[in-house]
């Protein structure tokens, strides 16, 4: 019996290691798990939408090289101007030492090669002649070849034509060095502009577009691309709402579109005149009476619901507020704008009138009246 008692507690010991045992292996899982998701999500994050890491890492380095050819373009570009500027002013620096007025004046005094070779004989010829006088007087007995002859302003003039001879080759040569260091400068500067001629003329279309839709460089009208888009819903509207206008003013007034510019060179394409038919002149709208700025609001808010309706495939505005403006028409006026809310509302839709003109209880059926007292207000549902 003991000796069972003994093999149990060994199965229950070896139980609780293999319990432990899994407890390690379940947390060693778990880890393993975060690890592999923590991977997963950098993975992921270092592909940024590239099939792999590495599809990313070559279209990386395709935009840096193109990035760095731009660079060195530029920085090459900017180089060869400022070679060709330092050339141009030690040329003009040379001219001037040499006595010339400029670059020009250096360039026309500067012999021809052939002309250089025809002094040149001619200097050859000249010493094979001295050395052969020299010959012929070595033979006088009574003539010293050594002995120096003075030939007075002879002399001097030959030696200050040698001289300017001898300073008119020399600047032709740095001349002709001059022009072959400008010629290799242009050809090199001409190079890195055709290098970076795409991206310039990419820049300028695009510069230039920006500026169209800005309302900028060739844009006639001086109107950004979303004032000229609302400008032509605007005139829409405007359109819609002269038939309502023109009904309520006995045939007066007309919306009248505008993109002239506004005060102080501000862009317009956003304004609306009146055609006044008495007077047969185009004005301001800031010059409409009261009442008459009430029904022109009210003729483009309907002219508004009906360009909605029209864009949204006859969807209708059903509820539409007014809010005062009746106490400045006259009774006809008041009359004909009453009709075209009663013709909205025989249509379907609700509308709302906020006034305290008396006239209207005796032509809104349905009122709801606002008592005010110091407790605080109240509304009366008043039915005829």
């Amino acid at each position: 019996m003991r000796s069972l008692e003994n093999e149990a507690e060994q199965v229950r010991e070896r139980r609780r290691e293999a319990e432990k045992q899994a407890t390690g292996y379940e947390r060693e899982r778990s880890t393993l798990a975060e690890r592999m998701a923590s991977r997963a999500a950098r993975l992921d994050e270092a592909r940024n939408g590239h099939p792999d890491v590495a599809a990313r890492r070559r279209h990386l380095l395709d935009v840096a090289a193109r990035l760095d050819a731009l660079a060195e373009a530029v920085a090459e570009r900017s180089v060869a101007s400022a070679r060709v500027a330092e050339q141009s002013a030690m040329v003009a620096t040379e001219a001037a030492s040499a006595g010339f007025a400029d670059v020009a004046a250096a360039v026309a005094a500067a012999r021809p090669e052939a002309v250089l070779a025809s002094l040149d004989g001619r200097l050859a010829e000249a010493r094979a002649q001295e050395d052969g006088l020299h010959r012929i007087l070595a033979e006088l007995s009574d003539v010293d070849p050594a002995t120096e002859v003075s030939v007075g302003a002879t002399a001097e003039a030959f030696a200050l034509t040698r001289h300017e001879m001898e300073t008119a080759v020399a600047v032709a040569k740095a001349a002709r060095q001059r022009e072959r260091d400008v010629t290799e400068l242009g050809a090199r500067l001409r190079q890195a502009w055709a290098e970076v001629a795409p991206a310039l003329a990419e820049y300028e279309e695009l510069s230039a577009l920006t500026d169209v839709v800005n309302g900028r460089g060739q844009n006639a009208r001086k109107m950004s691309l979303r004032s000229y888009v609302l400008a032509a819903r605007l005139e829409e509207v405007a359109v819609a709402g002269t038939e309502r206008l023109r009904r309520m003013s006995d045939g007066r007034f007309s919306f009248v579109h505008t993109d002239a510019a506004g005060p102080r060179g501000t862009r317009g394409g956003l304004g609306l005149d009146v055609l006044d038919d008495y007077s047969g002149h185009i004005r301001s709208a800031k010059t409409l009476s009261g009442g008459e700025t009430f029904l022109a609001s009210l003729a483009l808010a309907l002219g508004l619901a009906d360009v909605v309706a029209a864009e949204t495939g006859g969807a209708l505005l059903d509820t539409l507020f007014v809010d005062e403006g009746f106490g400045m028409l006259d009774p006809d006026t008041l009359d004909e704008v009453m009709n075209t809310l009663d013709e909205l509302r025989a249509g379907g839709r609700v509308v709302g009138l906020v006034s305290h003109v008396e006239e209207l209880r005796q032509r809104i059926p349905t009122r709801l009246r606002v008592h005010k007292s110091r407790t605080g207000s109240t509304v009366e549902l008043i039915s005829a």
